[in-house]
């Protein structure tokens, strides 16, 4: 294994110092919650902190199996959606191998093959196309070696969602070529329309993998899922995760399984957070003249860009924005793009934030303009 550090890991707020930061609008998901937000009557004194089940919380994998079309054996508790997607591509993926993955996307998708020593074919998502994809796109770019077909849906950093139709001509192609679909679902619950069943639900070759991060506002709980309908390969996957994990942190699980069970109750709320938050990124793309976007329909995050006729010099840009007004984007290079496009996450922030945020930007851009 080759391992890089990812800029989008190195540059985070995390890393950076959330102190260092004013307005943080790179984050990717719903604002972090407390454990007291939560609300749980938990009593954290009487868990016994035993390993646990290899698979995970037997109540936790009923619910998800429940919506994925399986049986909870089929469902694998793991290390966050990026602890699922690193077992999914080791486990099917070796050097040489090649498969076809969207380009923008989740730095991990991308990064994990090429540390393999995989080769990858990218269908390369464009502004002008709506970030959009067709089946078509991704037939041309499979060849007799590839092992594995990945798409996100929503889109991150983009938030196009992929039509339902789309996603099952796309299984069949995948299925008639012999490779596996890996569909990072990890926005699922942040869609505008209700959420369309887990993808596990087109066929046994396709794998679906999530967590309670990004919808849920819970990345501290590392909680994420991979479910899959092939026997054999769960039995692969389960074998990955423990000679990685053996079993993931019971009080985690346990946690993340009293707030699934109430899903119902938090997503109405999780989505009136995020369309106040599209609403207000709307409001400041229809007055900010330098900037243009593809209005996301799904997840809290979209991928604007500097207008290609905007006279704006974009490295002073970003040390305006960093520098004077201590302010946070995902520039275009974390997602291997030019920086004159930017990740703005608007389900983090609070209102007065994001709308200080944006303020940040377009005096950086004033302050850039040429």
């Amino acid at each position: 294994m080759r391992y890089v550090r990812m800029p989008i890991e190195v540059e985070s707020p995390e890393q950076v110092g959330y102190d260092a930061i004013r307005y943080n609008l790179c984050e990717s998901s719903m604002r972090d919650r407390t454990v007291a937000e939560l609300g749980l009557d938990l009593d954290v004194g009487r868990m016994l902190l035993l390993y646990g089940d290899h698979r995970g919380h037997s109540g936790l994998r009923a619910l998800l199996a429940a919506e994925g079309g399986c049986d909870p054996d089929q469902v694998l508790l793991t290390t966050g959606a990026a602890g699922a997607l690193f077992i999914v591509s080791t486990t099917l993926l070796e050097a040489g191998d090649h498969l076809v993955v969207l380009r923008p996307n989740y730095a991990t998708n991308i990064e994990t093959p090429r540390a393999i020593g995989a080769q990858s074919s990218y269908v390369e998502l464009t502004f002008e196309d709506g970030w959009q994809w067709s089946v078509d796109q991704v037939a041309a770019a499979m060849t007799p070696r590839t092992r594995l077909v990945s798409v996100t849906t929503p889109h991150n950093p983009t938030g196009v969602v992929v039509p339902r139709e789309q996603l099952a001509r796309l299984a069949e192609l995948v299925a008639a070529r012999g490779a596996h679909l890996l569909v990072d679902e990890t926005y699922r619950d942040l869609t505008i329309e209700e959420p369309a069943p887990f993808a596990t639900t087109l066929g046994p070759h396709v794998i679906s993998v999530a967590s309670l991060s990004k919808a849920y506002g819970l990345p501290g709980l590392r909680l994420g899922w991979l479910m899959t309908r092939d026997p054999a390969l769960n039995e692969r996957f389960l074998a990955a995760k423990e000679q990685i994990f053996i079993c993931g942190p019971v009080l985690d699980e346990e946690l993340a399984y009293r707030v699934y069970a109430r899903r119902a109750t938090e997503r109405p709320v999780i989505a009136a957070g995020v369309a106040a938050g599209r609403a207000i990124m709307r409001d400041w793309i229809a007055r900010e003249t330098a900037m243009e976007w593809v209005e996301p329909a799904g997840g809290v995050v979209c991928f604007p860009r500097i207008r290609p006729d905007a006279p704006v010099d974009v490295a002073r840009f970003y040390a305006a924005l960093t520098g004077d007004h201590r302010t946070w984007v995902g520039p275009g290079h974390w997602f291997e793009q030019h920086d004159r496009y930017m990740r703005i996450g608007f389900g983090w922030p609070t209102a007065d934030e994001l709308r200080g945020g944006l303020a940040a930007i377009s005096a950086s851009l004033r302050a850039a303009t040429l």
